[in-house]
């Protein structure tokens, strides 16, 4: 439903929370049916995860205020200047800025800004702007998995181990988070050049 909800123009921006909120109340509709007891609808209410629910929601107000206040569009112009004329300099700066920031705020306003700075500085070089996107894409997407903070994946997993009594030390994060994030990074940044850049 949500991909088939990807392709209708000009929706709603609540869709999708729609689309999962009717799914939810289906379930438990389904489930009370099945049980005819009351208690079936109350013990999957009980196992939500408010906490997180919670933090996520405090991230993405940041993270709209952030937005809002231009900082974003800023690092990106800035992105866009340190990039100057050279195609690979361009990529290089663009894909380790994409890990840098993805680390520490959420990658989708990120990268929704960058979308069209990349297109206006493709257009302004006349190169065809595959790498750059690539390269955005794919390293903000894995620069997240650097901080327990740089996807909401990350910080549902933490809430959910602290809820079964398991505590997540940032130290202990980034012994794993680091290691593995620059052990996809690194070969995806050489594999799009090759494919795409040269």
């Amino acid at each position: 439903m949500l991909i088939a909800a990807s392709f209708i123009e000009n929706k709603p921006n609540i869709t999708n929370g729609l689309i999962c909120l009717a799914l939810l109340v289906v379930g438990l509709v389904y489930t009370w049916m099945k049980t005819k007891k009351f208690s079936s609808i109350l013990e999957p209410l009980k196992t939500i995860d408010f906490e997180t629910i919670g933090l996520l929601f405090g991230l993405f107000l940041v993270i709209g205020g952030i937005k809002n206040m231009g900082v974003i569009d800023a690092a990106a112009d800035l992105l866009a200047k340190m990039g100057g004329g050279n195609v690979f300099l361009l990529y290089t700066v663009v894909v380790w800025a994409s890990v840098l920031i993805s680390a520490f705020i959420d990658n989708i306003p990120y990268v929704a800004t960058m979308i069209p700075v990349i297109a206006g500085l493709a257009s302004a070089l006349q190169i065809d702007p595959t790498v750059l996107y690539f390269g955005l894409l794919s390293e903000a997407t894995l620069g997240g998995n650097c901080t327990p903070i740089g996807a909401s994946a990350n910080i549902t997993g933490i809430g959910i181990l602290r809820k079964e009594g398991y505590t997540v030390k940032n130290s202990d994060f980034f012994k794993i988070g680091i290691p593995f994030t620059l052990a996809a990074i690194i070969p995806a940044y050489v594999y799009l050049w090759l494919m795409y850049g040269i």
